[in-house]
């Protein structure tokens, strides 16, 4: 009996190997077809040279800077894309009303009204088995005037699961303070909150004390030879003349930045997050 609870003990006492963590690949706001271009060309390369179990993306650009269709948000789940997420222009393409109540991995703002189609929050399981979920918050300052973000986030973090330890936030906001209190808010209770919403990559990317990912802005996905993904003649006209002007999605210097975070699959707490970005071949 004692030889044998000393070989159990020697086995305990032995290191046990350390797991691979989760890792989540975050693309930023997703912006016409050059965006939806680079997604098709490169994801699933990068998917395998970064040993990739989740990909999330904001997609609220895709059709031609504003919105996103049915066909569209099926063509980026059909390129990898686990999660698509929303923001102000969610509602720009009429025919996605319809749509986003079948599909609950294309989401849109938690806090926007109850009565609005679809839903702020996903639950799933990456490609290792590991639950997650992810959730869509829009900020208010210089935005809609929507419910509380922070209450929303209280609200809807209640609601999911306990086993579900890995979770995902996608802060859709114009002001760097309003993104930062979100961090602060959430630090300790999420894996990450990653800000959308400005198309301008922040280099503030940090783990916070309580072990929550965070920056400002992941950045864009689509041209950047213009003006957050727009051609640069129509919006130099808006802000010369002050009179209306149509926009087009701009072309050249096609970029895919995102963010990849490291997380513990246990305790849902991040080990690392780091900024990538990709140029078009």
């Amino acid at each position: 009996m004692l030889r044998h609870a000393g070989r159990d003990r020697a086995r305990e006492l032995q290191p046990r190997p350390a797991t691979r963590p989760l890792k989540i690949l975050f693309i930023g706001d997703i912006t016409g077809s050059p965006g939806r271009r680079i997604v098709a060309d490169r994801l699933a390369d990068i998917v395998q040279a970064r040993e990739v179990d989740l990909v999330i993306a904001n997609g609220e650009n895709a059709a031609s800077g504003f919105g996103i269709t049915p066909r569209l948000a099926e063509e980026l789940f059909a390129a990898g894309i686990e999660v698509i997420t929303g923001g102000n222009h969610i509602w720009d393409r009429r025919e996605i009303l319809d749509y986003i109540p079948q599909h609950p991995r294309l989401l849109r703002p938690a806090n926007f009204p109850a009565s609005n189609p679809g839903a702020g929050l996903y639950i799933g399981t990456a490609r290792n088995s590991t639950p997650y979920a992810v959730l869509n918050l829009q900020g208010r300052v210089f935005m809609s005037s929507n419910d509380c973000p922070f209450r929303a986030a209280d609200r809807e973090i209640a609601r999911i699961p306990s086993e579900v330890r890995v979770i995902f936030v996608d802060f859709h906001a114009e002001t760097t303070s309003e993104k930062e209190a979100m961090g602060w808010y959430l630090d300790g209770r999420v894996s990450a909150v990653i800000g959308t919403h400005t198309h301008v990559a922040t280099a503030d990317e940090k783990v916070m004390p309580g072990g929550t990912a965070y920056i400002t802005d992941a950045g864009m996905t689509g041209p950047h030879h213009g003006v957050i993904g727009m051609d640069k003649a129509g919006v130099l006209r808006r802000f010369l003349d002050g009179l209306p002007a149509r926009f087009e999605v701009a072309s050249g210097d096609v970029q895919m930045n995102t963010v990849l975070l490291d997380v513990d699959e246990t305790t849902g707490r991040a080990r690392a997050i780091e900024r990538l970005r990709f140029r078009s071949d």
